[in-house]
């Protein structure tokens, strides 16, 4: 349960540093949210992303933001003839805070949208908010709105194709040749060592390891290389503390090297 004190440190922390802080429009200051058009595309989908702007020196968070960070999360309510979004994720940084791990962005990242329409034949309005976390000398839990009718007949962006050109190599991309993963019960959960053919990303390898379910919380994942194979273990807990099952096929492992990053969905028994 070590990494569960972790987490109520950090958090303390956290709602230490906000409540020092007027919370009036304090987080409109230091960040704000675009929505950048991208048109659409030849199978119907319009491409847009979500700009953050962060004030100077402030961060916020990846996905999967590690025992210190603060997830965003996304609602829609309010757009118009939204069917699927996909969100497209450029590789985060790696940051120590406080002694640990977090990942996420600095001062601006560009999140592209693949938004596909309800009807074709229908303009698309995407509205929704951002919850979200930004950290300097202190973090304050924020909030940004967005609202814009979306343009089929933008051009190209080239932010959004910055933005999609970091994403993490797929894994037929890097080369994988093999990820399985061997569960084993722990006190608390069970452990996940994932085990990963592949070249190098470069330098010292960082794995992350996602259950793939918002009731599973995993911890910071203890990686090494052993040859051509990439070694992570991570431990998983259910948030209730009850007994769970974990499904390979919803594991997501993100390598992150020096060179690039790999994005590996799904691993099989080992």
């Amino acid at each position: 349960m070590r990494h569960f004190r972790h987490i109520a440190l950090a958090c303390g922390a956290l709602m230490a540093s906000t409540a020092a802080l007027p919370a009036a429009g304090l987080d409109q200051q230091l960040v704000v949210v675009d929505v950048l058009d991208g048109g659409m595309a030849e199978n119907g989908t319009y491409q847009a992303a979500l700009r953050l702007r962060l004030a100077d020196g402030w961060k916020t968070y990846w996905r999967a933001p590690g025992d210190a960070g603060i997830p965003p999360i996304f609602h829609w309510r309010g757009s118009r003839n939204v069917g699927d979004v996909s969100i497209s994720w450029p590789a985060p940084e790696v940051f120590d805070t406080a002694g640990l791990r977090t990942l996420g962005y600095v001062d601006q990242v560009v999140l592209p949208v693949s938004v596909a329409p309800k009807s074709a034949n229908k303009p698309v309005r995407l509205k929704g908010r951002i919850e979200l976390g930004i950290c300097k000398d202190v973090c304050i839990p924020s909030e940004v709105s967005f609202d814009q009718q979306l343009d089929p007949s933008s051009g190209r962006n080239p932010s959004i194709a910055a933005a999609l050109a970091q994403r993490p190599y797929s894994a037929q991309e890097a080369g994988v040749r093999s990820a399985s993963c061997r569960l084993s019960p722990t006190s608390n959960g069970i452990q996940v060592e994932a085990r990963i053919t592949m070249p190098s990303a470069g330098g010292p390898e960082l794995a992350v390891i996602e259950p793939g379910l918002p009731q599973l919380w995993a911890s910071e994942a203890e990686t090494e290389r052993q040859g051509n194979t990439l070694v992570a273990r991570s431990e998983m807990i259910h948030v209730s503390g009850s007994a769970f099952a974990v499904d390979r096929s919803r594991i997501r492992i993100t390598v992150l090297g020096q060179n690039h990053s790999v994005d590996i969905q799904g691993c099989t028994s080992g």
